[in-house]
């Protein structure tokens, strides 16, 4: 898949050379504007799903289609990003697009997105009436609940890269059809007005950037800073041992039987990395497919970790990175490929990339982590008479990493998004959160333990909600690594008088609760040779129990 092409206004005119320290403070001010844009979202959005969980993204291209800055946000949304934009560039038809044009798009096959909930805005930028950057952002919108996933029709509307806005105007019979396809149509539409806001500022931004330095000192920085993030990141490559590293695993969902034998082999040649994932299940009919550009983003994610965190996190970086996926997989799906929860099985692609390079970088590594679980409620709101959705990704943990305990509670790798505060959740939707504890004894066992995943309890007050809960990692834990113990799988808790699930849904009468509690992260190193210390501490805070004390970690007590 092509992330570039070429413009006549490249070799129309030089680029004037850029000093070191230019290119220093250009690169901070991009960095500054895309993470401006990702607050300006995130201030103005209407939904709890992206101003509480922050499930959002911005990034600049250049005229080319390459990335020269993103947020440091959501990792698996660059896969949507890079999508939308080879789209537009490869076909539209650049002497029709005008400042105040924006496209809008979502699908993952025809538009470069990743999963339906993910819409993308994507707006030129032009100084001096030269078309210079794109400017870009994308939020998930919890809408298109309570459907099928077996192929992609059934998972919601899909939008092809069109003009939402020609020329600043808005095209208001593609809102009118967009917001009739949604089942919250007044979050959607003020969602979308946070967009657009955030957009505008990215362009008045980098417009201002351009004013002050030039357009060609701007974009010669650009350039610089694409080839630093490469020199960098095979730099880093170098330092890992040459060689061919494979992990092999098998990975779980509620929404598809059997199990899925997953593989994956990473070659190490002098400054250049290889992923190898050719041989893996074809795609299936349910939503854990994910797409090429998705599978790139998780790739590039796992990359970054290991090899240097610091690395800028654009184009350049990606230069260095080679992914093979046989089209038809579960790694690179074709339509009509369902796509819903393609995290699921990215999340546990990280864990096997992690792996099967501990033992070159053991120090760099962390146990299998979690992929979180779903939580959705949706219904008719009792108080407002509207419909709404309520949906969430609860943090499981952390594995334990070298030197370190795994962090507790959080969402981990690819996802990044928070949990809603209790505050909010309560204000927004018809439920009432009953428990939001960490779990004892949940961290796997070890010299370093895993993190401890959370139990969140919430009881719907309303008439009735159809539920979705479940998450993956339900009969294969998180890995623990070199002597550490697994974490423990995901656990759906239904409460008194619920029906059980079918294919993780099912319907909860006022007063009933669920209760979601997330996989956990595995251990790290044998538990036996666990600081002393650090077991009593554990012990007395309530974070592992008086028989794992004396059973797993040999504590005398």
């Amino acid at each position: 898949m092509s992330q570039s092409m070429d413009f006549k206004s490249d070799t129309a005119r030089p680029k004037p050379a850029s000093d070191p320290v230019t290119t220093e403070v250009i690169g901070s001010a991009l960095i500054s504007i895309v993470e401006e844009m990702a607050k300006a979202i995130i201030k103005s959005a209407y939904s709890t799903n992206i101003k509480e969980r922050e499930d959002c993204s911005t990034v600049i291209f250049d005229r080319k289609g390459q990335i020269i800055a993103q947020a440091e946000r959501i990792p698996v949304h660059l896969g949507s990003l890079l999508g939308i934009a080879d789209w537009v560039l490869t076909n539209v038809d650049l002497s029709t697009v005008e400042p105040g044009d924006v496209f809008i798009g979502n699908d993952a096959y025809t538009g470069g997105g990743t999963h339906l909930n993910d819409i993308v805005f994507m707006e030129p930028v032009f100084y001096d009436g030269e078309l210079v950057a794109w400017i870009s952002n994308l939020a998930h919108h919890s809408d298109f609940v309570d459907r099928g996933h077996a192929h992609i029709f059934q998972e919601g509307l899909r939008i092809p890269p069109v003009r939402l806005y020609r020329a600043g105007v808005l095209q208001q019979d593609i809102l009118d059809f967009v917001l009739l396809n949604c089942q919250v149509p007044h979050e959607r539409r003020n969602d979308f007005r946070a967009q657009m806001a955030a957009n505008r500022l990215g362009v008045q931004r980098y417009i201002a950037l351009c004013q002050k330095y030039g357009e060609g000192v701007v974009s010669a920085a650009s350039d610089e800073i694409l080839d630093y993030a490469d020199r960098k990141t095979r730099s880093g490559i170098a330092q890992i041992a040459n060689g061919t590293y494979a992990y092999e695993c098998t990975f779980d969902t509620p929404s598809y039987e059997p199990d899925l034998h997953l593989k994956v082999k990473v070659t190490i040649t002098d400054d250049e990395m290889h992923f190898d994932l050719r041989d893996n299940p074809k795609q299936v009919r349910a939503g854990v497919n994910m797409v090429y550009t998705a599978t790139l983003a998780t790739v590039y994610f796992a990359v970054k970790a290991l090899v240097d965190p610091d690395i800028p996190p654009n184009a350049g970086f990606h230069r260095a990175i080679h992914v093979d996926a046989e089209k038809g997989t579960v790694f690179n799906s074709e339509s009509p490929g369902a796509v819903y929860t393609r995290t699921d099985i990215g999340q546990r692609l990280v864990d096997m990339i992690l792996a099967a390079l501990a033992p070159a970088i053991p120090e760099r590594i962390c146990s299998a982590s979690s992929g979180g679980g779903l939580m959705t409620f949706s219904g008719t709101h009792p108080r407002t008479g509207k419909f709404f959705v309520y949906n969430e990704m609860c943090g499981g943990s952390m594995g334990a990493r070298a030197t370190k305990d795994g962090l507790d509670g959080v969402q981990v790798h690819t996802t990044n998004t928070g949990n809603i505060p209790i505050e909010a959740l309560e204000y927004e939707h018809p439920v009432m959160v009953e428990r939001y504890e960490l779990v004892t004894d949940s961290g796997g066992a070890g010299q370093w333990r895993g993190g401890m995943t959370i139990r969140r309890q919430v009881r719907l007050v309303g008439d009735e909600a159809t539920i979705n809960v479940g998450g993956t990692l339900t009969r294969n834990a998180p890995w623990g690594l070199f002597g550490g113990q697994d974490g423990r799988t995901t656990n759906v808790e239904l409460g008194e008088g619920v029906a059980p699930l079918q294919q993780r849904r099912g319907t909860l009468s006022d007063g009933q609760s669920v209760a979601m509690v997330a996989a956990s992260g595995g251990g790290y190193g044998d538990p036996k040779k666990r600081d002393r210390d650090l077991v009593r501490r554990d012990l007395k805070e309530g974070r592992i129990s008086l028989e794992a004390a004396r059973t797993v970690y040999g504590l005398d007590v």
